[in-house]
């Protein structure tokens, strides 16, 4: 059976394992649905949460998983460095990008996405904790030109679709503009879209 991704256009996760499968290559079928606690999704995926992938063993969820899930069937050239330690450093700017940049500004898409105010107090909470992170994530990364070196990693599909978020957040919730203030993620953000996958991604988005 062909692979199914399930999830939606609006979600950065989902997009981020559609913009590597497309990349790669792979055959898959989109199923677009939403989080959901219903049962019936439930059994594909416990927490409800999208992206999930169906595959011909069963149900994977959580991106990080479904990439590494992908690289291992070794149908397509991998997005990691074949050197041990340069694919540990891949995975921690992975995981850098996911907790101390995306998951903070998380908890101001009420106030971005759905309009909802959010307190003053958290807002500052907020931006102390993604200027700690950007601090971080600029320490271990080299944008020479991508996040982990010269060559397209993992870690620039999460960089795509989790710093454009947060830099959209960072504008219209803290009246930051990080976006132009830190060249180098405008830089690698403008070059990641020249890629056709996210391109397309980004075009399925603006329809949704």
């Amino acid at each position: 059976m062909a692979l199914k991704l399930y999830g939606m256009p609006l979600s950065n996760y989902y997009n981020i394992v559609k913009a590597v499968m497309i990349e790669q290559q792979l055959e898959f079928e989109e199923v677009l649905v939403k989080p959901s606690q219903e049962n019936t999704y439930l059994d594909k995926s416990p927490m409800g949460k999208v992206p999930c992938l169906e595959t011909e063993q069963g149900f994977l969820t959580e991106t990080a998983v479904i990439l590494n899930y992908l690289d291992s069937l070794g149908k397509q050239p991998s997005f990691y460095p074949g050197d041990s330690f340069a694919r540990a450093k891949v995975e921690e700017l992975i995981h850098y990008l996911e907790i101390y940049l995306e998951l903070p500004a998380r908890r101001l898409y009420g106030e971005v996405f759905f309009g909802a105010p959010a307190d003053p107090v958290l807002r500052q909470e907020v931006r102390k904790q993604l200027e700690k992170g950007f601090a971080a994530l600029n320490r271990i990364a080299k944008y020479e030109p991508y996040l982990a070196g010269p060559e397209i990693t993992y870690a620039d599909f999460f960089f795509r679709f989790t710093v454009g978020l947060v830099t959209i957040v960072a504008g219209k919730a803290l009246d930051w503009d990080a976006f132009n203030e830190m060249p180098e993620i405008k830089a690698l953000l403008a070059r990641m879209d020249e890629h056709e996958s996210i391109q397309r991604c980004l075009a399925d988005q603006k329809k949704s």
